[in-house]
């Protein structure tokens, strides 16, 4: 355990007795500078775990140790006024940092890393403790949710939603890894993972209860109590819908929704992706 990792821990089960403690703020601010450097992230990859990733429980509490230290405040300028706790301004970027922050409406959390390269497109949000990766593009009405990791080259739609999850501390957070297209009014949610180069068509909604259906291979996938939801690689995901067979449901010939995989990506895929490269 490190130095860090051990201050937190201290303050965190403190409770309400850090409130107004230098070096408990102290703690926090090198937490939080570590995150908006990309030097600490909340899940990590790690191939020692089933899941590719290892959570960092230790980080999302000192994320939380923040608000509960925090004072309310007012912040922002003449043009953005706001009021929120003084340890989580917006953050603010400067053209060394490679990010285009395009003018109308983006904000970013401090406690937030967001590479170079990445692109974030008004109105737009990212939240403490996500992990945005170079080359990314974070499209209009975008969220990236608390502590969500998302890869490298990755386009977020139009109005798609990636969930947070602080508490509880040791649940994953939601995870989209390198070279994905998460398509316009999806939500991915409860710790989904989707794997390298997958795509999710515009309205997919992945949860942990949500059962995904591979075409393809003939398989159903499902969150359990051990792992969440895990998309393949490669794995092109459509919005789909099952019949319900008993009761009323039956009766009334209602269907739920299910997420079906189609197909996996192609050279035709990937021509059709083309145009990802120029907007960037």
């Amino acid at each position: 355990m490190n130095t860090l990792e051990t201050a937190i821990e201290h303050w965190f089960a403190q409770g309400t007795a850090a409130i107004g403690n230098a070096q408990a703020l102290d703690s926090f601010l090198e937490l939080r500078a570590a995150l908006e450097a990309g030097e600490l992230r909340s899940a990590e990859r790690d191939a020692a775990c089933p899941l590719g990733w290892r959570v960092n429980a230790w980080v999302k509490r000192g994320i939380l140790l923040g608000f509960r230290i925090g004072t309310m405040m007012e912040m922002g300028g003449e043009t953005l006024r706001f009021i929120d706790k003084h340890t989580y301004p917006v953050r603010r970027f400067v053209v060394a940092d490679g990010v285009r922050v395009v003018p109308g409406g983006v904000s970013v959390r401090t406690g937030a890393y967001v590479a170079k390269g990445v692109a974030v497109i008004p109105p737009s949000y990212v939240n403490v403790g996500a992990y945005v990766d170079e080359g990314t593009m974070v499209d209009s009405h975008a969220l990236v949710g608390s502590c969500a990791q998302i890869g490298k080259r990755v386009h977020l739609s139009a109005a798609a939603q990636i969930g947070g999850v602080l508490e509880p501390v040791n649940a994953s957070p939601v995870i989209i890894e390198d070279d994905c297209l998460i398509g316009g009014n999806t939500g991915v949610y409860e710790g989904t993972v989707v794997r390298k180069r997958a795509v999710l068509a515009a309205g997919t909604v992945l949860t942990r209860g949500t059962p995904v259906y591979d075409l393809v291979r003939g398989e159903i996938y499902k969150a359990t109590a051990e792992m969440p939801l895990i998309i393949p690689e490669g794995a092109v995901v459509v919005p789909g819908s099952r019949a319900v067979s008993k009761g009323k449901g039956a009766e009334w010939g209602l269907s739920l929704a299910a997420p079906v995989i189609v197909k996996y990506r192609d050279e035709k895929t990937e021509l059709s992706l083309v145009l990802e490269d120029i907007l960037r």
